[in-house]
């Protein structure tokens, strides 16, 4: 009888790196393959305006910066946080909420190993505390409102209806960038390198 073939979990990143999806270590994460993936991974399965997709990396940069308008005091190593806070998707996509409802729990569960694999590469908890997970999902809520209004063919009331009004003041001057994907992943790693440099 011949043996049942395993089929394969692991994804062969640009860095040579061999990321296993099942059981993802820190020691095969690093910051220029996140950033790569990200800048050409489109958010809103690529229905927005413009000439460029708009990427998951442009998104965290905007989230990044929202959950320090929410958190102006916040130290160094939760402004990280924010900025990695969907660096899963680097390997398993962006997926819109109804999908990730059709999908399941084990998208989840993917989701929840990868990132405390990147956390803990980056020197942050694996687990991020509630308060803070609270507040980066308060600025993702809010960058959402932000691009489906912007670049998403939302109305406003749509966008209040399923992702809640935001205060004035969060949202005050900043408008959506659309960017090369080349741009987006320079951009993205010039901050992670401030954010790590802040905090040592």
């Amino acid at each position: 009888m011949a043996a049942r073939k395993i089929p394969r979990a692991w994804q062969r990143m640009l860095s040579g790196r061999r990321l296993d999806l099942l059981d993802p270590t820190p020691m095969d994460v690093e910051i220029e393959d996140i950033a790569h993936g990200l800048a050409f991974v489109a958010r809103w399965n690529g229905q927005t305006v413009g000439d460029f997709a708009y990427s998951v990396a442009e998104h965290s940069l905007l989230v990044e910066e929202l959950f320090r308008r929410i958190e102006p005091e916040a130290p160094p190593k939760w402004c990280l946080a924010a900025l990695l806070h969907d660096a899963p998707e680097y390997v398993i996509g962006d997926m819109i909420s109804p999908v990730k409802a059709a999908v399941g729990p084990g998208y989840a569960d993917l989701d929840d190993r990868l990132s405390a694999a990147v956390h803990l590469r980056f020197s942050l908890p694996a687990v991020l505390p509630k308060t803070i997970k609270r507040k980066i999902k308060k600025a993702d809520k809010v960058s959402a409102w932000l691009e489906a209004t912007q670049i998403a063919g939302f109305s406003r009331a749509e966008a209040d209806r399923f992702f809640g009004a935001p205060d004035t003041a969060l949202t005050r001057g900043l408008s959506i960038v659309l960017r090369p994907p080349l741009e987006a992943r320079r951009a993205y790693i010039a901050r992670h390198t401030q954010l790590l440099e802040a905090l040592s």
